[in-house]
């Protein structure tokens, strides 16, 4: 039965990724359109007064919107950005999770990886500064590879960890920031919207964690979990994120 449960659990996390997959795959129109029906309905207006056959292009469209609504906006984007959108910053929290199975340790990456996406975020954001695609998606692909093939290797989180996620953290931020600039902050909220998408990005990791330890913590005891589930997990996450890292630098992916 403990097996069959957590067979279950393993299923419900592949369930994420592949919708997390098929949501990366949406078109932008439509995402746009599921994400802010607002600037949806407003290009589609804008659209509708040009001339058949004519596009858009090089014009501003400006909603105005309360600070609560956007505020309500930016952590729905954030959150969304995690769950159900971000497979690679799913992967990379769950080899968070399967460092170990005791709460401190997860504490101890956790708020080091929030800490340090923080911090890239704001400064990527302000153009403080500014790193190119093609250097941060992959190496936040070998990021998580490296911590789930550390998870393979140790038994229990080194004491090196927090300051390793800490690091990794500071590309994850720059990544974040990129999809960030590609949806757009408002100047008049610019603050509140950073923030707010922030907060958004950190209810979805915790969602992850939270589920993870549920489905989970009954089995940390068990022989097995070690033996075969956390070796088998990060091993499948270790060979996605390589083969991530392969697409990025050699396929354009």
């Amino acid at each position: 039965m403990p097996r069959i449960f957590v067979l279950s659990s393993l299923v419900l996390m592949l369930g994420l990724m592949v919708l997390g997959a098929a949501t990366a795959w949406a078109h932008p129109d439509d995402e746009i359109c599921r994400l802010d029906p607002d600037l949806c309905a407003a290009l589609e207006s804008m659209d509708s007064e040009l001339p058949s056959g004519e596009a858009a292009l090089g014009f501003d469209v400006t909603l105005e919107r309360g600070l609560w609504e956007t505020i309500a906006l930016y952590v729905k984007l954030g959150f969304e950005h995690i769950l159900p959108k971000g497979l690679d910053h799913i992967l990379f929290v769950c080899a968070l999770f399967f460092a170990s199975t005791r709460l401190k340790p997860l504490v101890l990456q956790v708020s080091s990886f929030t800490i340090a996406h923080t911090i890239t975020l704001g400064l990527a954001i302000s153009g403080l500064i500014v790193v190119p695609g093609q250097i941060v998606e992959p190496i936040i692909a070998l990021s998580i590879a490296f911590v789930a093939v550390e998870n393979i290797l140790f038994k229990d989180m080194q004491k090196w960890r927090p300051l390793v996620v800490f690091g990794f953290g500071l590309f994850h931020g720059l990544g974040f920031a990129g999809v960030l600039s590609e949806l757009g902050l408002p100047g008049s909220a610019l603050v509140p919207a950073l923030v707010s998408f922030n907060v958004g990005v950190e209810l979805g990791q915790l969602t992850i964690i939270a589920a993870m330890y549920f489905a989970l913590r009954w089995f940390f005891e068990q022989d097995w979990y070690r033996s075969w589930l956390v070796r088998g997990a990060n091993g499948a996450i270790a060979l996605m994120a390589i083969w991530w890292t392969i697409e990025r630098v050699f396929l354009g992916g």
